[in-house]
């Protein structure tokens, strides 16, 4: 189809935007090898199986936070995979005369059919698009709207200048129409029109050559626009970790020279990467309690701010020139937008590309308060408390195990062949709301005929909150003193009340065990071997085992609060559900956010320990969700949860609702 000249024009345009494309590509990937390494390609064909399934099927985005966009969204992926099809083939029918890239097959007769469907489609979702993002302006679509402005003119014009040359090529070669329904139909009206030969002909080299240049016009954007997550966020979903969030790396606190994070090279590559695959939904930013509360933080932003300091400050990056970058806190984040994050795990849960948000605003914490001094001044007396003391309140030893009086508690020192440690947690021990809580499931417990004992004085605080304050040091102190009990004891099950310890021994510690150096080899190998349950699903195998009721007798209205720690970090999601069943409510009533999209309670990240002075308080709107179910109860399986609802329905004058841990309700109806 096209002359020697012509040629060699197109192949200077693909060489030219090969050029365009791949500079800002290699300019990114300089920074990604500067960051410090990290091991992300062990199991390789199953994160290949998990990223090929989630992008080819679209689950990135068709999740139930916006099921309308999630649609809108395949709409332009699968056109996107249709017209970069077609491109290939308009490249090369453009160097030889009469191709198709499917022959005379029926595939072909079909592609050609797909295409006009996706180009209607299309242009139906860029115009969803940028009514959504220009009229209707959402919070969550608040940045580079000049870039989306491109993007949404690049794609429209892309699919129209398709259709210009697909109307002349049939009108011009009638017998390549195909079933392309919406070619054939324009190429009638030219035909019909009159318009001499000559005139299609010259529409037809016309429209082949805007087409080509509006492609690789927007093919060279790419690179420079949040469309480049096509390739970056697919990437990244490849070398996610599904346990990050609800796992902190633990730092070699004898080794290391920088503790957390406080300058770009101290992000890992895979930091790095989140910040270039965020596609800028803002679906992390919807779902954000902090931001939800009117208070600084966005886990969008801190992912947009941090690629710009990246691409701006990109050269002393890549040169390794740590001294002349400034420090990550204040100059790209505040103080306000790192400590009102509560590790809910939220932002991660509904992001689309699987970006890891948590670890990077801990490791900010973990420079503050590790080489800085820099926090919150009222933790000051809960760092305190934990040195001093090895709890939050900063209560004496001796008191840890006076919950237990009247009831027939044994100490692990005294009965060190128990079956399960049951830990009580520092809530479950000095809390008053928390030793009800306690007593309840000793209740459970003994009515089942369980055989367990607990730490009594010995028992010291998990240090969850210590390590999402950003403490690192007195996290692992905490940790290396617990599981030199545990190995003494050779405790081999634990059962806790406290989705922070579930979470801290079962995920956590394993990974702190080669950093212990009192342990022995054979200490670690049984450590790792030791069983964590939460109580909801110890509790649920000892009613299907028979050892407590099948049925607990009847309740009224019914709601249940999913802990983050249980249900979004742990997947527990079932076993409580399956519980308060058994209780017999009049009306269970699931709350608006529920399951792994339930809304924080307010508590994590060691938020409990902290003043929540700025915009609105988080347990105050998980509460109105509470008050707007009608249900006259509300049950829960966290200590920190029932705390912070019980105070917020008291704040909104709802005391009348009652909030209580799954254990107290089974326990209450186990005496009737």
């Amino acid at each position: 189809m096209l002359g020697a000249a012509e040629k060699i024009i197109l192949i200077l345009v693909i060489g030219g935007t090969a050029a365009a494309f791949l500079a800002p590509l290699v300019y990114r990937f300089r920074i990604l090898r500067a960051a410090r390494p990290e091991a992300r390609f062990d199991r390789f064909l199953g994160r290949l199986v998990h990223a090929v399934g989630k992008i080819l099927f679209q689950r990135c985005t068709l999740k139930n936070e916006r099921v309308l966009t999630g649609f809108i969204h395949v709409f332009i992926f699968y056109g996107a995979l249709t017209f970069d099809t077609m491109t290939v083939n308009h490249i090369l029918e453009g160097l030889f005369a009469d191709f198709y890239l499917f022959g005379e097959t029926r595939l072909g007769l079909f592609f050609s059919l797909l295409v006009d469907v996706f180009a209607v489609l299309v242009v139906v979702g860029v115009l969803f698009f940028a009514v959504r993002r220009f009229i209707v302006r959402p919070k969550a679509y608040a940045t580079t709207r000049g870039d989306s402005a491109i993007i949404y003119a690049a794609i429209v014009l892309v699919t129209l200048s398709y259709l210009y040359f697909e109307t002349f090529a049939i009108a011009l070669h009638p017998e390549t129409s195909r079933w392309a329904f919406l070619g054939s139909r324009l190429a009638q009206t030219i035909s019909d029109s009159g318009l001499s030969a000559a005139s299609i002909a010259g529409h037809f080299r016309i429209s082949w050559w805007l087409h080509i240049l509006f492609v690789f016009g927007f093919i060279a954007y790419v690179p420079h626009s949040k469309y480049l997550h096509m390739f970056t966020g697919s990437f990244n979903m490849l070398v996610r970790s599904p346990k990050s969030g609800r796992v902190m790396n633990p730092l070699d606190l004898e080794k290391s020279e920088v503790f957390g994070i406080e300058k770009a090279l101290d992000y890992t590559w895979k930091d790095h990467l989140d910040a270039f695959a965020c596609m800028e939904c803002g679906r992390c930013q919807d779902v954000c309690p902090a931001f939800a509360s009117e208070k600084p933080l966005s886990p969008k932003m801190i992912l947009f701010n941090m690629e710009q300091h990246l691409l701006k400050d990109g050269r002393k990056v890549i040169a390794r020139k740590r001294d002349e970058l400034p420090g990550l806190v204040p100059a790209i984040h505040s103080q306000d937008e790192i400590w009102t994050c509560t590790t809910c795990g939220a932002c991660m849960h509904a992001c689309p590309v699987e970006i890891e948000h948590i670890r990077k605003i801990v490791g900010m914490r973990q420079s503050q308060v590790l080489m800085e001094s820099k926090f919150p001044a009222e933790l000051n007396t809960f760092f305190r408390n934990m040195e001093t003391n090895s709890n939050p309140w900063g209560i004496g030893f001796s008191k840890r195990a006076d919950w237990r009086e009247g009831l027939p508690v044994k100490l692990i020192r005294d009965h060190p062949g128990a079956e399960y440690l049951f830990w009580v947690g520092c809530a479950g021990s000095f809390d008053d709301e928390g030793k009800k809580i306690t007593r309840a499931f000793v209740e459970l417990l003994t009515a089942a005929g369980v055989d367990f004992a607990i730490l009594g004085t010995e028992e010291k605080c998990c240090g969850d909150s210590a390590r999402r304050l950003g403490h690192e040091y007195l996290f692992q102190t905490l940790a290396a003193e617990n599981l030199a009990l545990f190995a003494q004891y050779k405790v081999r099950k634990i059962v806790t009340i406290c989705p922070h310890g579930y979470n801290t021994f079962k995920r956590e510690y394993p990974a702190l065990l080669d950093l212990v150096p009192s342990l022995s080899q054979e200490d670690r190998s049984n450590l790792k071997k030791i069983e964590v349950f939460h109580h909801t699903e110890f509790l649920q195998s000892l009613i299907r085992e028979g050892r407590l009721p099948a049925f607990f007798g009847e309740a009224g209205s019914l709601t249940y609060h999913d802990p983050c720690y249980l249900g979004r970090h742990n997947g527990i999601l079932d076993a409580p559900r399956d519980i308060l069943s058994r209780i017999g409510p009049a009306k269970f009533l699931e709350l608006k956010n529920s399951r792994d999209h339930s809304f924080c309670c307010g508590a994590g990240g060691g938020l409990m320990w902290t003043e929540e002075k700025l915009g609105k308080r988080i347990n105050h709107l998980r509460a109105d969700e509470v008050i707007e179910s009608g249900a006259e109860t509300v049950a829960t399986a966290c200590p920190f949860c029932l705390t912070m609802l019980r105070d917020a329905l008291k704040d909104k004058d709802k005391a009348g609702i009652k909030v209580q841990d799954i254990a107290q309700l089974l326990a209450e109806r186990l005496k009737t």
